[in-house]
């Protein structure tokens, strides 16, 4: 575990292993612990990167909101600190909203891009709406919010089959303190659309999507890779790839980084 100072917030990240440098970074309401047994695996052959997002883990909150590009630049301290000039950012989710960001603020630093269970596509109104109503809905019962938010975001069956995985994930995100929630759901509702970055076809860019995601509509999500270069991976499960669809990924994003 390493700690870096960005303004005034502690920012902690882990750097594991050798060679080309992969930034893993983790969505809404989870940690970098959620990416240990990928750590595992990519550093054998990686320089693994894995950092908490503003207010989230053990990285400090800064503020009220937390933009999109206020933790791509986060991304960028840290790379920095460590010296690494290019890298391949895999963002699962809110993380690749911040991927997306980073690309956009440092679009030399981009080996390639992993969108995991994430759009380029900005908030539409009824999402805004809904970000507003979730704000207040923590704000009310902060436990049962964080408990909701997680069992809904696993497709409908795997919300039995992995009940156990479920509540560790649920037990992590606890962790997260409330202004650390907030600030990143007004971050989010909003953040830019940024679908002519995948348009422009900069770097090689993979699309990881799952099919029963209660929270992206698949088929919305296939319109913004349409006339680009951008690969395409469909799961036929939920918004949890890592999680739901693990050994399949593992293998998918080591040859992606190939």
């Amino acid at each position: 575990m390493k700690n870096i100072l960005y303004k005034s917030a502690n920012i902690s990240f882990t750097d594991s292993g050798q060679g080309n440098a992969i930034v893993l970074l983790h969505g809404f309401l989870e940690n970098k612990k959620m990416w240990k047994e990928y750590v595992d695996l990519f550093s054998e052959k990686y320089q693994v990167i894995t950092i908490d997002l503003l207010g989230h883990g053990e990285t400090d909150c800064l503020g009220y909101v937390h933009e999109m590009e206020e933790n791509a630049t986060v991304v960028n301290e840290v790379l920095s600190y460590l010296e690494i000039p290019k890298a391949t950012i895999v963002g699962h989710s809110m993380g690749g909203y911040v991927a997306l960001a980073f690309a956009e603020l440092y679009p030399d630093k981009i080996q390639k891009l992993v969108l995991l269970n994430s759009t380029s596509k900005e908030d539409s109104d009824e999402k805004k709406l809904n970000r507003t109503r979730a704000i207040k809905a923590v704000k009310q019962n902060y436990i049962n919010f964080v408990s909701l938010a997680i069992a809904n975001l696993f497709s409908e069956k795997n919300r039995t089959i992995l009940i156990d995985e479920i509540e560790k994930i649920k037990t992590e995100a606890l962790k997260t303190p409330l202004q650390g929630i907030i600030a990143s759901l007004e971050g989010m509702k909003i953040r830019k659309d940024r679908e002519a970055l995948l348009k422009a076809n900069l770097f090689p860019v993979l699309l990881i999507l799952g099919k029963k995601d209660p929270v992206l509509n698949y088929e919305e999500s296939l319109a913004q890779i349409e006339d680009t270069t951008a690969e395409l991976v469909s799961f036929d499960d939920g918004h949890m790839s890592h999680i739901e669809n693990k050994e399949a990924l593992k293998t998918i994003l080591l040859d992606f980084f190939e």
